[in-house]
This record gives structure tokens, C-alpha cells and sequence, in this order.
């Protein structure tokens, strides 16, 4: 009888353990190859999520990171429950939350990571300007239409054409991840001549003597703007509410990490990219003077009112707190 009760209790206590095993909550994080993300870099390799959900109560957190190329494609994995927090442009950002805006799967970003310039460089000396482009083949940009490049890229167009004439290059685009680009255009292979450099790839491409830059993002946007956010779903934030407290508390922790040892940031973006560039140089492009690592929104409005005006934007909102989380609206932004 002993020994029955003894397996009885054996088998209910593996199912209790499997069970709990089974209950281990789970973040899956996505980030793209450029460096605009270093505060998921550092996340990753410190930890800083286990350690701020162990800390609100929850000892044990799996995460899972992946990697994708431009917005378009991690937007239907968040709506499809793929994955739960995305690292983006405020245009991948804005586009899937006029999507899902009012709706149970509703996107809104968590907070900014980065305000920092990219450049539209070309290796054909022909190409000074704007109205030069249509000597490009191609113009490299990580998602076609839905990316900070290529709605920078419309946002150019309709500064000097009119708003009518914004998608007039949207035919030259081409999707391409940031180091397939700039391979393409310094080995001058694959019909590439213009691409969106995107750091430190940009300053990779304008160490060749060849090539030099047409379009500066900050001077088509009027100023300085945040260049990545990190963003989810009401579906993630309503089912985990403390690990969305964690999560925010690790974004607070990684970004002044990153403000305080931007070298050891870009030795883990070089680690977790297989990345051949120098730790000098990645470093360098990290620290530039315009580059400001901040959960700040900057400027995020002109995108959402560019987006509005052009129709890509269903609703324009009227004010940046809109497509926000609630945890960012102490922050001083726009």
C-alpha cells in the first residue's frame, strides 16, 4: 500500500514539476542588423530582463531573441503572436499601430531607443541631389515603403516636388538588409548604386573614396529624430503585466548602460552580428555627435503627420502619447 502511495505521490509531483516548467513565462524579442538597437544587445547579454523580473517576483523568465530584416516582416509576426516586442523604425511603428489602433491587438510603442542621422550615399558621381535619383537602379532600404529610409525618401520627394509627388522614386526601391546593401554597392554587383546607409554601415560605405552622400535623415525630417522604438501589443502588455514592468525597468537600466559604456555595447552589437568591423570603429559610430542613445521620443510626430497627409496613415493623432504606452508619457517628448 506504502509503495503505491509512494509512486501515486511520485507522479503527481513530476506533473506538479511539468506543470510549472510549462508556466515559465516567455519574452521573444526581435531587432534588425543595424545598430540602433544596442539597447537589446545589452538586455541580452546582461540579463537585465531576468534580473528586473526576479526582483518584481517571477524567478524564472525564458527569452528568446530573433533577427529580421525591416519592419513589414516583424509586424505580421507580432500580429500573428510570433513574437512580443519589436525594435523599430516610428514609420514600422505608426504603420501597424494605425492598423491595429481600437482593436484587442492594438501596437503602441514601449519607448524610444535612439535619435541618430542615416544618409542616402551613392557611388555615381553624377548624383548630387535630389533630382539626380533617377540615375540611381536601385535605392537600397531595409522594408520598401514602410521603413525610416524609404518613408525618408518620400518625405524628400515631397519636400521638393509637392505632396502629390512623394512615392515618385518608390519604383527605385528595393528591399535589402543593411550589409547585403553595402556589399552590393562597394563590390558594384547586384544593380545597387544608392543605399540608405544605415550605421555604422554608413560610415563602412564612406570610407570608400567612391561614394558620398545625397540625403541626410535629419535634414529631410527639420531636425533630430528618434531613429528606433521598441514596441508591442495590448495582447502582451494585458497578459503580462509584470513582465512589462520588468521590461521597461531593463530599457531604463540597458539605455543608461549604453550612455555609460558605449564600447562594451558595441563589442556585444559586433558579438551577437558576427560583425567583421573593428570595435573602434563600431564604437566611433556609436558615439558620434549627433547620436543620442535616449527612451525619449523625438519628433515622432513629423512621421506620424508625413504618414497622415500622404495616406498611409489612416488616423492622424493628435499627439505622439497616442501611439505610446502610458509607462512613456512622463517622458518629455514629441
Amino acid at each position: 500500500m506504502r509503495s503505491a502511495i509512494a509512486v501515486a505521490a511520485a507522479i503527481l509531483l513530476a506533473l506538479g514539476l511539468g506543470q510549472a516548467r510549462a508556466q515559465v513565462p516567455e519574452i521573444r524579442l526581435a531587432r534588425q542588423y543595424s545598430m540602433g538597437y544596442l539597447q537589446f544587445n545589452v538586455m541580452d547579454h546582461e540579463k537585465l530582463i531576468q534580473k528586473h523580473a526576479a526582483q518584481l517576483g517571477i524567478p524564472e523568465v525564458k527569452i528568446t531573441w530573433m533577427q529580421f530584416n525591416g519592419p513589414s516582416t516583424m509586424n505580421d509576426a507580432l500580429i500573428s503572436d510570433s513574437i512580443d516586442i519589436v525594435a523599430g523604425s516610428p514609420s514600422g511603428m505608426l504603420t501597424i499601430w494605425g492598423r491595429t489602433r481600437g482593436t484587442a491587438q492594438e501596437v503602441r510603442a514601449i519607448s524610444a531607443l535612439v535619435s541618430l542621422p542615416f544618409k542616402l550615399n551613392t557611388n555615381d558621381p553624377e548624383i548630387r541631389g535630389i533630382d539626380d535619383l533617377g540615375r540611381c537602379g536601385r535605392i537600397a532600404v531595409p522594408s520598401i515603403k514602410v521603413s525610416s529610409p524609404a518613408m525618408t525618401l518620400q518625405m524628400a520627394a515631397a519636400n521638393a516636388y509637392g505632396m502629390k509627388e512623394y512615392s515618385r522614386y518608390d519604383q527605385l526601391t528595393v528591399s535589402m538588409s543593411p550589409p547585403d546593401a553595402t556589399i552590393s554597392m562597394l563590390t558594384k554587383q547586384g544593380g545597387v548604386n544608392c543605399v540608405f546607409g544605415l550605421p555604422p554601415f554608413l560610415q563602412q560605405q564612406l570610407k570608400d573614396p567612391s561614394i558620398h552622400s545625397v540625403l541626410d535623415s535629419y535634414d529631410v525630417a527639420g531636425g533630430p529624430n528618434t531613429y528606433t522604438t521598441a514596441y508591442t501589443s495590448a495582447r502582451f502588455r494585458d497578459r503580462s503585466p509584470v513582465l512589462f514592468k520588468a521590461l521597461y525597468a531593463a530599457l531604463t537600466e540597458a539605455t543608461e548602460r549604453v550612455n555609460a559604456d558605449p564600447r562594451q555595447a558595441s563589442q556585444y552589437w559586433i558579438e551577437d552580428g558576427g560583425s567583421k568591423l573593428s570595435l573602434d570603429f563600431v564604437t566611433a559610430a556609436a558615439t558620434e555627435p549627433r547620436v543620442r542613445w535616449t527612451m525619449v521620443p523625438e519628433r515622432t510626430m513629423v512621421w506620424a503627420e508625413f504618414m497622415a497627409a500622404v495616406g498611409t496613415l489612416k488616423v492622424k493623432p493628435a499627439s505622439w502619447k497616442e501611439y505610446f504606452w502610458p509607462e512613456a508619457h512622463g517622458l518629455d517628448g514629441s
